[in-house]
């Protein structure tokens, strides 16, 4: 409409003066954004973590400030408590629920372990569930003796126990996924499965399964793990049945907002309803501790910074796999900052050790050279954004995937932690510092991460107003939700032209063996006339 009534008025303020243009031009810029979308009236939102997981607070964290700085009103339940603000109330929920910091090196390999991965990550969700569930004060919501809400944005994982609030108050689900995409949720959430040929498995190893083996393994791996999480969850149900056991039919997702980004996550399949917010996290730089930028811009040849993230335990690791880290660095000319609990002896010259460093900021500063990190997703978004190279260390679930994603991108070199030598690690640290082609190929993929059309927060505010504009957007979901699993796998369609071809084959036959007597009777027959 505005483009029509633009061009006729165009025409006739040709032979017209320059203000009359001037104010056209205005009439159609407020038309135009008369046609844009209208934010919807401000929500209550009732917000759930039970996920014990510092990293995976920190998306949600960021995701409720975007929509209380848009106005909405959010009761959060998490176990890491950031104050109250305006628009903004917490209730504790971490006397019910185990916070993990601090993973000693020798629980290595149970965190590897696939099996044993799952069977911790079910009993934790499971108790998060009934945590919050049997809250006092989400009783009180639950019986109605609280003020209505609107939506439910909760942190989920593995399992959709957590969605049983939206049932009980009929309101629509957001779900937040503080990970990549984990493979054995997607038939539960959205209604699809994942092809194994062309996506990896959350644990798997590699980015992208491109060889036979890797399709073959990641194949197993996908088959293996589902049924894996349902005997585990079939098996909680019968020791320590939840409340949302019973419910038939638990609401689905209207929206999925997961921690991706096409950049850290090779391109794949999603359906509409689930939105990539990855960096959504990231924060306005601050000013550096004055000690340490006084040590970052003191280095000539630039800064190395070495961390494991908040769960494991550097101190932890063997005495000999730290004196390697030792020894190697003692020999470069970069300055290194180190992240370790407690006094390290024979310490280098060249590096400065703390408990906590800020991370993003140090990341940001122009003479940084490397980052040798073990591939958290949050750690991830922070280097690609600030276009660092790294040299990873991935230990436990996710990690491995997330680093061969930027060894793919050319930004990276994955080496294993148990198997770490001297000479192997000051070959890598050397290879990525003095190849420009590492920092190129990292700034290539900073550029491509910030080129949005909006940012993740907007993204958040837009599709969470837009599943309260059009009442929880059925229309969002895919209709697989609504197919068992035989009749999502075309087993009743399968077994259906088997049938048929059976009958079919059957009739050939028996037409076949008939003629096959008739043609025997005939020989006979003819044999006997002819004596």
């Amino acid at each position: 409409m505005c483009f029509i009534v633009c061009s006729s008025n165009m025409r006739r303020t040709k032979q017209g003066s320059s203000g009359g243009a001037l104010w056209i031009a205005a009439l159609c810029a407020c038309s135009a954004l008369s046609l844009q979308w209208t934010p919807a009236e401000a929500a209550n939102v009732l917000a759930l973590q039970s996920i014990a997981g510092k990293s995976h607070w920190n998306v949600m964290r960021a995701l409720l400030r975007a929509l209380t700085d848009r106005g909405h009103t959010v009761i959060a339940f998490t176990p890491f408590l950031d104050g109250d603000r305006d628009g903004y109330a917490e209730v504790d929920v971490s006397g019910d629920l185990e916070v993990r910091v601090g993973l000693n090196v020798s629980q290595f390999n149970d965190v590897q372990c696939t099996p044993i991965i799952i069977k911790h990550v079910v009993n934790a969700t499971r108790t998060g569930c009934s945590a919050v569930f049997e809250h006092p004060r989400m009783r009180e919501i639950f019986d109605g003796r609280s003020r209505p809400f609107d939506v439910l944005v909760v942190g989920a994982l593995w399992l959709d126990c957590v969605s049983y609030a939206a049932n009980v108050l009929r309101v629509p689900a957001v779900y937040v996924v503080p990970s990549p995409i984990v493979t054995y949720s997607e038939r539960s959430f959205f209604g699809h499965v994942p092809n194994p040929a062309a996506v990896s498995n959350v644990l798997f190893s590699r980015a992208v399964p491109t060889a036979f083996a890797d399709r073959f393994a990641n194949a197993l791996q996908t088959a293996y793990g589902s049924w894996t999480l349902w005997r585990e969850e079939r098996r909680h149900r019968q020791i320590r049945p939840l409340a949302s056991d019973a419910v038939v039919d638990l609401v689905k997702p209207s929206v999925t907002f997961t921690n991706t980004h096409f950049i850290t996550e090779p391109s794949r399949p999603l359906s509409p309803d689930v939105v990539q917010i990855g960096g959504i996290h990231l924060a306005q730089p601050g000013p550096l501790p004055k000690d340490i930028l006084e040590f970052i811009d003191d280095a000539p040849h630039g800064v190395i910074y070495f961390t494991l993230g908040s769960v494991v335990l550097m101190s932890s690791l063997p005495e000999d796999v730290l004196s390697v880290f030792r020894e190697c660095f003692s020999q470069i000319p970069q300055k290194v900052l180190w992240k370790y609990e407690g006094d390290m002896k024979d310490k280098p010259k060249n590096v400065m050790t703390r408990k906590w460093f800020p991370q993003r900021d140090i990341l940001l500063h122009p003479n940084m050279k490397l980052f040798i990190s073990h591939g958290g997703i949050s750690g991830v978004y922070e280097t690609v954004d600030a276009g660092v190279p790294v040299l990873g260390f991935p230990i436990f679930y996710d990690q491995p995937r997330n680093i061969d994603n930027l060894v793919s991108a050319g930004m990276a070199i994955s080496m294993d932690l148990n198997f770490v030598t001297k000479d192997k690690l000051l070959d890598a640290i050397l290879q990525i510092v003095n190849d420009e082609k590492y920092r190129q190929n990292a700034k290539i993929a900073s550029e491509r991460f910030k080129d949005r059309p909006m940012s993740p927060a907007d993204l958040v505010v837009y599709w969470t107003e837009y599943v309260l504009r059009h009442n929880g957007a059925p229309h969002l979901k895919s209709h697989a939700l609504n197919l068992t699993w035989y009749q999502y796998f075309l087993v009743d369609v399968i077994i259906t032209l088997l049938f048929f071809a059976f009958i079919i084959l059957f009739i050939i036959y028996y037409l076949l063996k008939m003629i096959y007597k008739h043609y025997l009777k005939y020989v006979h027959n003819g044999k006997a006339k002819c004596e």
